[in-house]
């Protein structure tokens, strides 16, 4: 063998030996991460069935995420298939709508993706439903949902026509721009569809192939401000279309709503405050209320990692009312509970799936402490069969 020859088997055996001890250097060191002591375990008592985690990516459309989510779930229950609703059909749908009150009213109105469940509840009643794979309402370009410069040019235009001189009058022409940038953005929205064999409009696909009423739901909050066992208006901004018909409950009570749906295998729809340095999806997994708050921490308290279970505060309906009226409890987002679980302590938790895909803590899912709900729970919507029945006696259901 030529010496060259034999330099080059050496030099490759080496190098060989040398990848070899990299890999096993970063096994060892992944081993090592997976055998990290994690300061919660989480054991499921209840799983409601559902459908696949999904993105809302850059946009603020939560609300209607969650809330199709929610629907896709109820559809699997009452025995339907696996469907994937599309959300940007209801969204744009509800663009629409949005913009029409921000221009009767002048701009004193809320407009942006924002939104709350029963949003979604009437653009079905006015629009239907269609399928993902019929209306995806994917930017030309995109892989994923981007809203950003969408947002701006919708701003524009409705600030652009309430921008008069003295003596202008506004043209129904604004509508008609406003629709047709929705449709460059998103797509032209379909009247008529084929979907597993059959033709549909989105208003027979809602009533036939989904048979959904949309009628069936309730959302519920809870807040001593206003009278309970009342229907009320919850006063959040993405309560842009003013709704008067959320139920007014005790904390107690709502809780026991959540817990009585999510065993007798319905879902819940949730809104509330996840803006919490005890809140994650992406480190921690989990929301809850240590009996300390973050404020009086140090700053060593701050930067260590938990290994265990933290006490948290028991939640009065007082607590709720004070962080509500300053503002430490805002409307930021909504999810979607799924199911119950307990931790090794015992402490309940509520499994909940979010919409920022899977790259999480738990692959898409987020564990609500009691506390957390009881606290940071700023509306649900459930099934009206999923309340306990002398509820539903008293409101009528």
């Amino acid at each position: 063998m030529k010496k060259n020859s034999l330099f080059r088997l050496l030099l490759s055996f080496f190098l060989i030996l040398g990848l070899m001890g990299q890999f096993t250097n970063a096994s060892s060191k992944n081993d090592d991460k997976k055998k990290e002591k994690t300061a919660y375990t989480f054991k499921s008592e209840v799983e409601v069935k559902r459908t696949s985690v999904k993105s809302q990516a850059k946009t603020g459309t939560c609300w209607c995420f969650a809330t199709t989510s929610f629907v896709e779930s109820e559809l699997l229950r009452m025995g339907k298939a696996d469907i994937d609703l599309s959300e940007m059909f209801t969204v744009r749908n509800a663009y629409i709508d949005k913009a029409d009150s921000y221009v009767k009213l002048h701009g004193s109105a809320n407009f942006g993706p924002g939104g709350q469940s029963h949003d979604v509840m009437d653009q079905f009643r006015k629009h239907g439903a269609v399928p993902e794979v019929v209306y995806p309402g994917l930017i030309p370009g995109e892989k994923q949902h981007n809203h950003g410069e969408l947002s701006r040019v919708l701003q524009g235009i409705l600030d652009g026509v309430l921008k008069r001189s003295w003596g202008d009058r506004v043209t129904p022409l604004w509508a008609k721009a406003f629709a047709m940038v929705l449709d460059t953005y998103l797509g032209a929205m379909p009247e008529q569809f084929e979907y597993d064999g059959k033709s549909y409009t989105p208003q027979s696909f809602l009533s036939d192939y989904m048979q959904f009423n949309p009628d069936d739901y309730v959302e519920l909050t809870s807040y001593s401000h206003q009278p309970f066992h009342t229907r009320i208006r919850l006063e959040i901004p993405d309560n842009w279309t003013f709704n008067s018909n959320y139920y007014n409950l005790p904390i107690d009570e709502l809780e026991e709503v959540v817990n009585h749906a999510l065993k007798s295998g319905y879902s819940v729809c949730w809104d509330g405050d996840v803006s919490e340095k005890d809140f994650s999806t992406k480190d921690t997994g989990y929301g809850i209320v240590p009996v300390k708050e973050w404020e009086d921490k140090s700053e060593a308290e701050r930067n260590e990692k938990a290994t265990e279970p933290i006490a948290e505060k028991e939640v009065s309906q007082e607590m709720r009312q004070l962080t509500f009226d300053n503002f430490s409890t805002t409307d930021d987002h909504l999810m979607h509970i799924v199911g119950l679980a307990k931790d090794q302590k015992g402490t309940s938790f509520y499994l909940t799936k979010n919409s920022h895909g899977t790259d999480r803590k738990f692959a898409g899912y987020v564990y609500l402490s009691e506390s957390y709900l009881r606290l940071k729970t700023i509306a649900i919507m459930v099934h009206k069969n999923a309340l306990p029945a002398a509820l539903r006696t008293k409101m009528g259901l």
